[in-house]
C-alpha cells in the first residue's frame, strides 16, 4: 500500500522523455521512476511490428530446422550448415 508522496523537479523535456519511456514499458510515470530508482529491470513492451518480426523469425527458424532434417542423409554438410543457421536464429530469438 503506497501512502507516501514524493515530488522531484525536472524540465519539460525530461518529463516528456520520462512519459515516452514509461509508455514504451507499459508503466505509469511514477512506477517507471520507482523501478528506475530501485534498479529493478524495466522491460519495454514490443510494438506490433516487433511482434510480427519475432513471429516471422520463429517461422524461419522452424523451416530451416525442417530443411536440415530433410537433407540429413543426402547431404550431411548442407544439413549441418542449415541446422547451425536455425540455431543462430533461435539464439537471437531468445535474446530478443
Amino acid at each position: 500500500m503506497k501512502k507516501e508522496f514524493v515530488q522531484f523537479r525536472c524540465s519539460i523535456y525530461e518529463k516528456k522523455l520520462l512519459k515516452v519511456k514509461a509508455d514504451k514499458s507499459g508503466l505509469s510515470i511514477s512506477e517507471y521512476c520507482r523501478r528506475a530508482a530501485f534498479d529493478v529491470k524495466i522491460i519495454e513492451r514490443f510494438t506490433r511490428e516487433e511482434i510480427e518480426i519475432f513471429k516471422m523469425l520463429a517461422k524461419y527458424q522452424n523451416n530451416f530446422k525442417l530443411i536440415g532434417n530433410m537433407f540429413r542423409k543426402r547431404n550431411p554438410r548442407l544439413a549441418d550448415e542449415v541446422t547451425q543457421l536455425a540455431n543462430e536464429i533461435r539464439q537471437y530469438l531468445l535474446n530478443f
